[in-house]
């Protein structure tokens, strides 16, 4: 049942990575009944030991995945000890008060996978991620895995969640919300994520029904938390496409620890292997760093900065895409002039604090700012043919247009910048009493806004400038003379400075109790947002939203473990600046908030096969719509109507089974069925941009039984295609068109050198080396053509149009070397 094994038929090079972690941490601070901090307390767990330093300050390393006991020991304090259970890599905070008149003894399992499960929130091992191949490898090419969670372009980080478009999706790390640049229209221009691989310890993230302290998005929640470095290391990563570096750092004295990443890459590799011949020159950067810095036993800082720039150079040269059938093959060849020149500069620093009031309440401020500079400029100019074939084998011109059906040019200009400031400040409490929490949040946000667009497209066949689908003076040539203005086919320029003024906030109660002989969890919880729209010119109003949410959850006391799950919440998502801004780049302040009523029903099902553990979690979900924003999807760029004139409802089931398919890894399969329609200005119900069917995910993990070093990393996805075919010009009701369907297997081949598994290295250069491997990758195994939108072409003589796919990228092959210290 290996299926490593049948792979091997077809695939002959394999050599790559992976690492195995042990250990987790514990650290905090010890304080007498007085909560003075306490020097000089012995802490340890097993055979390793150290003491409390003069602020009553510990760190202690203990084996992973297993309960293990913490013993505290003082001269003139009682022993206490606790049992905790952590994952690899895991720390935690553990603040402890001694006495001295009992000992405290316990067992105590600190664990938050229970907890999650109720909260409807799948959490991924950080290490795994790293190794999952990709074209876009990061914690969202492992989103797209999952059920409910859809893509079709693999160059592009985004991705739509049940039903939801690319800006329904709310991006945390540390706590903090992070944004996505604004101008951004193609998945290859988009470079790196926000989020660095090499620097997150926990990744937890939630399809629908989530909580009311996260935000006022209807779609999902990317929860990312980095690590906090308990000692030096770094680790390096080179491949084909770029690199990476990361650099942990920790204070002799405890106090400070930093971890920072510099990350660079180039897309060339993949873009080159498209239809389009370019000259082609994209370059993708960022640092980052997470700081922090423990002030006191309660009070502690930390700052997460990032700077990040990409550049995108694009001056595509000739293009040819094959289509028709075997009988009447056909063919679209483009030759092209001018060229495109994008660039994308990202500020972002965001200060937190967290203040320890007691055992029981902790106080939290956080403040940041985002600040994004866009340009996007371009002139092209492509001038195409469409035709039949030669398809004669011993012809001078086999494989070119023979014969033409159309000819014309296109001129496509744009000239846009965007200036965005948003500052946010954020007070949130955590309350814990008994067997209950309370959570509480203020914020205010303040958007500033600068826009210039000015975009324009001229598209000629055979001579005669072809007119756009507006109503425009009658044509009666060639009895009359047309009357009407030369203009161009899309037409949109507008300056617009806007700001938004915000203000949130949030409570919510939470308990564990037992009812009957069940374990029961609750939650309760509401969000308000205020928000106005100012600037030149504009009409605008206060508005204010309510977002009341509940969860319960109940495990029966039976012999099959099983969570049952039920969540119901209102989720309004208030007008972003993209969403506020209409089809003609005019600013719309008064777009009320988009309005979605969640429903989900889950159930969560832990058992062993083959002695090993396996979890099939199914959920089920609707979702009714108001207030509906229309939009268009052009690759990633979505474009608003600004107008609330629509409704619409979502339904869908999601199945995931994951578990240890191969002893020792983990993986998972994924299957969801997704319908999404809308009903715009009462027409009817249509299908929505993101109505992605169904779809079929699998990531597993392999390796050689006698070789342990050699292993398999497969990602494969499977969707039904989007109704993303029909020119965007095209009235949706008038014409359905979908996508062919999205297929894609990423495959990686690991060789691992040097681990803790198989041991340190005895040459001398590599005796600091804790990890080293050597990876290759396969990018599209099966070379699948997989289209992201249509070329529209017409033909002079019958004057029918053509649907030409603008195709992804084909197979690519990749070599990633990794190395830890």
């Amino acid at each position: 049942m290996n299926i490593f094994k049948s792979l091997c038929c077809f695939i002959f090079v394999w050599i790559g990575s992976n690492s195995f972690a042990q250990t987790a941490f514990v650290k905090g601070v010890v304080f007498d009944q007085k909560n003075l901090p306490v020097e000089g307390v012995n802490v340890s767990c097993l055979n390793n030991t150290t003491q409390t330093n003069d602020n009553g300050f510990y760190q202690i390393a203990i084996p992973s995945d297993q309960k293990v006991t913490i013993a505290f020991t003082h001269i003139s304090l009682k022993k206490a000890s606790l049992t905790v259970s952590l994952k690899s890599n895991e720390v935690y905070l553990l603040n402890l008060q001694m006495n001295d008149q009992e000992e405290q003894m316990g067992e105590v399992i600190i664990n938050g996978n229970t907890k999650k499960t109720v909260q409807g929130i799948i959490t991924f091992e950080a290490e795994d991620i790293r190794f999952i191949p990709g074209a876009n490898a990061g914690i969202e090419n492992v989103l797209k895995t999952l059920p409910g969670v859809n893509t079709n372009n693999e160059l592009s980080t985004q991705y739509s969640v049940r039903g939801g478009n690319y800006d329904e999706n709310l991006v945390y790390v540390n706590e903090i919300e992070v944004y996505r640049p604004f101008l951004i229209r193609s998945g290859q221009q988009e470079g790196l994520s926000f989020i660095n691989t090499d620097l997150v310890q926990n990744i937890e993230f939630s399809a629908g029904g989530f909580q009311a302290k996260y935000g006022d998005k209807m779609s999902s929640v990317l929860d990312i938390t980095y690590r906090n470095p308990t000692k030096f290391g770094a680790a390096l990563e080179m491949s084909l496409l770029g690199g990476s570096l990361a650099v942990d750092a920790v204070s002799k004295d405890n106090k400070w620890s930093a971890i920072t990443g510099v990350r660079y890459r180039n897309n060339s590799l993949l873009v080159n292997s498209q239809e389009t011949q370019t000259n082609y020159t994209p370059t993708f950067a960022d640092i980052q760093t997470n700081v922090n810095y423990q002030a006191s036993a309660k009070w502690q800082w930390s700052f997460l900065g990032n700077i990040s720039q990409n550049k995108y150079l694009y001056q595509p040269l000739t293009r040819q895409t094959n289509f028709g059938t075997v009988d009447a093959p056909m063919a679209l060849a483009v030759y092209y002039e001018g060229k495109e020149k994008d660039k994308y500069d990202t500020y972002f620093g965001a200060l937190k604090s967290t203040y320890q009031v007691s055992d029981t309440f902790t106080l939290k401020f956080i403040g940041s700012v985002f600040h994004t500079l866009e340009q996007e400029y371009f002139d092209i100019l492509a001038q195409y043919r469409l035709g039949e074939v030669d398809t004669n084998i011993g012809s001078d011109t086999y494989g070119d247009i023979a014969f033409s059906r159309g000819i014309g040019s296109q001129i496509n200009h744009a000239r846009n910048d965007l200036d965005a400031l948003i500052a946010n400040l954020e007070l949130k409490g955590l309350k814990n009493w008994k067997q209950n929490q309370i959570e509480w949040g203020v914020k205010y946000t303040k958007e500033s806004i600068h826009d210039r667009i000015s975009e324009w497209e001229v598209i000629d066949s055979a001579g005669f400038s072809i007119r756009p689908p507006i109503v425009l003076p009658k044509n009666n040539e060639p009895y009359l003379p047309y009357a009407g203005l030369l203009v161009p086919y899309q037409y949109v320029s507008a300056i617009n400075f806007t700001d938004i003024n915000r203000f949130s906030a949030y409570a919510q109660w939470s308990r564990k109790d037992i009812l009957g002989s069940s374990e029961v969890w609750y939650n309760l919880g509401a969000r308000m947002q205020s928000w106005e729209v100012t600037g030149d010119n504009l009409d605008n109003k206060f508005q204010t939203v309510f977002s009341p949410r509940a969860q319960f959850a109940i495990k029966p006391d039976w012999k099959k473990e099983m969570i049952f799950r039920f969540t119901i919440g209102v989720y309004n998502q208030p007008p972003f600046y993209r969403e506020l801004r209409d089809f003609s780049g005019v600013v719309q302040p008064n777009v009320k908030a988009q309005k979605s009523i969640n429903l989900v029903i889950a159930n969560d099902y832990s058992f062993k096969m083959w002695e090993r553990p396996f979890k099939l979690v199914t959920e089920g979900y609707y979702k009714k719509m108001t207030n509906v924003n229309p939009y268009t999807v052009d690759n990633v760029r979505i474009r608003y109507a600004a107008n609330n004139n629509a409704i619409a409802y979502v339904q869908g089931l999601d199945v995931r089974l994951n578990g240890e398919f191969v002893s020792g890894t983990d993986s998972w399969i994924s299957f969801g069925y997704l319908k999404t329609e809308e009903n715009i200005d009462n027409k009817g119900y249509i299908s929505r941009p993101t109505d992605q069917r169904l779809k079929f995910a699998l990531l597993f993990q392999d390796y050689m039984p006698n070789i342990p070093s050699l292993k398999l990393y497969l990602n494969l996805v499977y969707n039904t295609g989007l109704p993303g075919g029909s020119p965007s010009y095209s009235d949706p009701y008038l014409y359905q068109n979908r996508l062919n369907d999205y297929r894609r297997v990423d495959v990686g081949f690991s060789k691992v050198f040097i681990d803790q598994k198989i041991g340190m290295s005895n040459k001398k250069f590599l005796k600091s080396v804790k990890e080293l491997s050597l990876g290759f990758e396969i990018f599209n195994l099966f070379n699948n053509q997989n289209a992201i939108t249509n070329t529209w072409v017409r033909d002079v003589y019958t004057k029918t149009e053509y649907a030409i796919p603008n195709y992804m990228t084909t197979r690519v092959f990749n070599l990633k070397l990794s190395m830890r210290l």
